[in-house]
């Protein structure tokens, strides 16, 4: 995530903000500028004319807010004055909205938002394509964000680019019960997001292409029977040695649940990494043999190897704040050579695509 400054004050803002704290401009994110830029009213009563970008690269271009920022509070995105639509490119894959009839659900929307707007900036940010049901009805991008029932409890999951979410992962009590319940110390939103979206990218960067073959070489043979690998998985757990090779333990269950979970892992560190190098953040210890971080340019088209030389001193300053706050592990995690080759073809994936879209 990029760090960003009110182009009226220049005081830092961030990314979820819809006002700037200190001179009090409408904030909003523009994806065509993948920044979050401050606007002024046109004319007329704040937003009936439209809302001019103060951005120095938008020309004064005219505005309007999503139609779940102005009237729902779950979005600060912007479209052009003139965009026949009412709702964002990220409001927009949201097919299934939760019930806000119910206590809690606005809020629960509102979050699993956010954690969709901050995938959609890192895809974005890697150039990885994002086509919706509009584009493609049979296998674009969408969510559901659905409840349980009385006759059917909801599963989190993938089907040919629908994604399913269920609310109840919004709400924190019953997240940190399944975290600890399923022994998951990372189970997030924001992972939930990459993880499902990694079986999206699977199916279109893949799946009958050139990378078929060395992916079976690396996680397995994705055409093994699906339900029974995760029944066997579910009834048995993971074998005793699964960190040499798995990033977690889910991982273990199928050659598709390994992908999607090193294609999450993949992101968590990219997006950790830019953050950290948009922050300025630098390790430079008196003792030289100390973990040393002084790389913080972009990491756009950086190799896989420097990323990897960048992750590690970064993981062990975030497990040291934590511990001096008391808290567990940020990052609790060790990485077997057999798993960071997998991050790599991920990232060779990835890396092909975003050249392809280039």
């Amino acid at each position: 995530m990029k760090t960003f400054h009110c182009h009226r004050c220049q005081k830092l803002v961030f990314f979820e903000n819809v006002k700037c704290e200190s001179c009090g401009a409408l904030l909003g994110f523009v994806p065509g500028l993948r920044s979050v830029c401050a606007f002024e009213p046109a004319f007329g009563p704040a937003g009936s004319g439209g809302w001019r970008n103060l951005h120095p690269d938008a020309g004064g271009a005219l505005y309007k807010q999503c139609n779940n920022y102005v009237n729902e509070n779950v979005c600060n995105w912007m479209l052009p004055v003139d965009s026949p639509g009412s709702l964002c490119a990220a409001c927009e894959l949201t097919h299934i909205i939760p019930d806000l009839s119910r206590p809690g659900n606005r809020v629960y929307w509102y979050r699993f938002e956010t954690a969709k707007r901050r995938l959609l900036f890192a895809l974005d940010a890697l150039g990885l394509p994002v086509t919706s049901r509009q584009q493609d009805p049979e296998g674009g991008l969408a969510f559901e964000l659905l409840e349980d029932s009385d006759a059917e409890r909801v599963m989190t999951g993938h089907d040919n680019g629908l994604i399913t979410m269920n609310v109840a992962e919004a709400d924190p009590v019953h997240l940190e019960r399944t975290r600890s319940e399923m022994g998951e110390g990372y189970r997030t939103l924001l992972g939930h997001f990459r993880h499902e979206v990694g079986h999206y990218y699977f199916d279109r960067l893949v799946a009958g292409t050139v990378w078929e073959a060395p992916f079976r070489d690396l996680f397995g043979d994705e055409r093994a029977d699906y339900g029974e690998a995760l029944k066997v998985h579910y009834d048995n757990g993971p074998p005793p040695d699964w960190e040499r090779s798995f990033v977690s333990s889910y991982a273990t269950s199928h050659p598709f649940e390994d992908w999607a979970e090193t294609w999450a892992h993949y992101l968590h560190m990219v997006d950790t990494i830019d953050t950290a190098a948009s922050c300025g953040l630098e390790l430079n210890p008196e003792a030289g043999n100390e973990p040393t971080l002084t790389d913080s340019t972009p990491i756009v088209n950086k190799s896989f190897d420097n990323l990897m030389k960048r992750w590690y001193p970064l993981t062990y300053v975030l497990n040291s704040l934590n511990r001096s706050l008391g808290l567990a592990d940020a990052y609790p995690f060790a990485l077997a050579p057999r798993v960071v080759d997998k991050l790599r073809f991920v990232h060779l994936v990835i890396a092909a695509a975003g050249r392809q879209g280039a």
